[in-house]
């Protein structure tokens, strides 16, 4: 027989074995984006821009394109809004975090207060390049009332804004708080195991929500992971990225991310908010979510089992 005869069935079971394997790979495809909410003030803290600059170099470095959501209340003055300028001139996105970084779900707090305080920073930030008409919710509450809920959301319909939700959530403003109390202290190489383990942190937090996108959505969608202007991140967000790189995980801008569905499509929850997997976690009747969904208490027993947690972070108040 012609020599052919057997190797067109090994051609056919070859191309059939390199498609299936493409197309796993593609289902177990998982990406992230980066966004940074607060900003820094040089006017409290004189280390402010060396920190924002290791921000911005570290980005650069590992060829990553994030979105900074500054608060006035955490950036101050003209000095802080140089600083988040310097974020759009790197070609990083900028939205809007509110003037006052107060909660919508505050009992005190109204639609008129918590839309007036969107608007007042919108005002302070809107010329600065990079600019978008997109709200980061602080502390991600959208809303403790269905009046809450639902007025903010038409106000934003209304001035030509969006949310700008997060699908990866993380207590990484704790882990900043014990970094830094073991660098004051000068205790360099706790400070190192604890960078190790807030990278663990981030990759198990983003695996979990990953897996419950697919549960509910059945799908893993472009994420947004939820991050802070800090100390830790100046320092660890090359190693950030590394360690997702490792994981196959590969990375997109938050712009490209939010123009998911999952973000622009309203979920029906109270309270709202917290990650946009979650709550449609919480939608569905999905049991066993934690709330609040990320938070200390669960940090501080890890980091303890590890020896790093110094009693005075243990005893701070948390402030994300």
């Amino acid at each position: 027989m012609p020599r052919t005869f057997f190797r067109r069935p090994r051609l056919r079971t070859g191309l059939a074995t390199l498609a299936c394997a493409l197309c796993c790979s593609l289902a177990a495809a998982q990406t992230l984006s980066l966004s940074f909410d607060d900003g820094l003030n040089p006017d409290k803290e004189p280390r402010a821009a060396a920190w924002n600059q290791a921000l911005l170099d570290g980005l650069q470095r590992a060829g990553v394109t994030a979105m900074v959501f500054p608060s006035l209340a955490r950036t101050g003055g003209a000095p802080g809004l140089a600083l988040v300028r310097a974020w759009g001139d790197a070609g990083h996105a900028v939205g809007n975090h509110t003037a006052s970084h107060r909660s919508l779900a505050a009992p005190d707090m109204s639609v008129a207060a918590f839309t007036a305080d969107i608007a007042t920073a919108d005002a302070a930030l809107r010329t600065l390049p990079g600019w978008r008409p997109m709200l980061r919710f602080p502390y991600l509450k959208e809303g403790d009332t269905l009046a809450k809920r639902d007025g903010v959301r038409a106000w934003l319909a209304a001035h030509g804004y969006r949310a700008a939700p997060v699908s990866v959530d993380a207590s990484d403003w704790y882990y900043n708080q014990v970094y830094g109390r073991w660098l004051d202290e000068g205790a360099p190489d706790k400070a190192r195991q604890v960078k190790a383990a807030y990278v663990d942190h981030l990759l198990d937090r983003a695996q979990y929500y990953d897996q419950l996108a697919r549960r509910v959505l059945g799908r893993s969608p472009p994420h947004v992971l939820l991050l802070h202007t800090s100390r830790l991140n100046a320092d660890a967000v090359g190693d950030v990225v590394q360690a997702f790189h490792a994981r196959g995980w590969t990375f997109t801008s938050p712009l490209t991310a939010l123009a998911d569905p999952l973000y622009t499509e309203p979920v029906d929850t109270l309270p709202a908010g917290e990650s946009v997997v979650w709550a449609h976690a919480r939608a569905q009747g999905v049991t066993g979510l934690r709330y609040p969904a990320e938070d200390d208490v669960y940090e501080a027993p890890k980091l303890r089992a590890l020896g790093l947690l110094p009693d005075a972070a243990a005893r701070q108040a948390p402030s994300p």
